[in-house]
């Protein structure tokens, strides 16, 4: 599992895209794609799924914050399954980095703030590499395993 964080509109789509090629299948929030912790019916080798912090926001307006946790990390166990069901699999997931910066007056944004912090500490945890685009650059702060690519 490959994870790619970083600023809005730094670059990340166009970085996978340069890196991965465009062959695959591509799920996107920003799409009105439902989060899916169900990938067996995709035939592709490469998963991408673009945009996980809009599907964290939607878990944070649900669910309290150790639900969200729960809920995200049996969705991501998910996937790493499906990536491991096949050697060639390859999954990449890209997330907005949204934690930086001012903290939100709002609670909601606050909660949405803090569980998609949350959430990226445990993605980064179960991936196998771990890559932050600034400005179109990468920088690899993780790669373990094969760092099959």
């Amino acid at each position: 599992m490959h994870f790619i964080t970083g600023g809005a509109f730094n670059g990340k789509r166009a970085w996978v895209k340069e890196t991965y090629g465009v062959t695959g299948s591509w799920f996107s929030s920003y799409l009105d794609t439902p989060l899916t912790e169900d990938f067996n019916h995709v035939n592709s080798d490469l998963l991408v799924i673009e945009g996980i912090e809009i599907w964290l926001k939607e878990l944070a307006k649900n669910f309290d914050s150790n639900r969200c946790r729960e809920i995200w990390n049996h969705t991501i166990n998910n996937w790493y399954i499906w990536e491991k069901a096949k050697s060639q699999r390859n999954l990449v997931v890209i997330g907005t980095d949204i934690t930086k910066g001012i903290v939100p007056i709002e609670k909601e944004n606050r909660l949405w703030r803090d569980v998609t912090g949350w959430a990226y500490q445990d993605l980064a945890a179960r991936a196998d590499k771990v890559d932050i685009i600034w400005y179109g650059l990468n920088q690899t702060i993780k790669q373990t395993g094969d760092g099959k690519q």
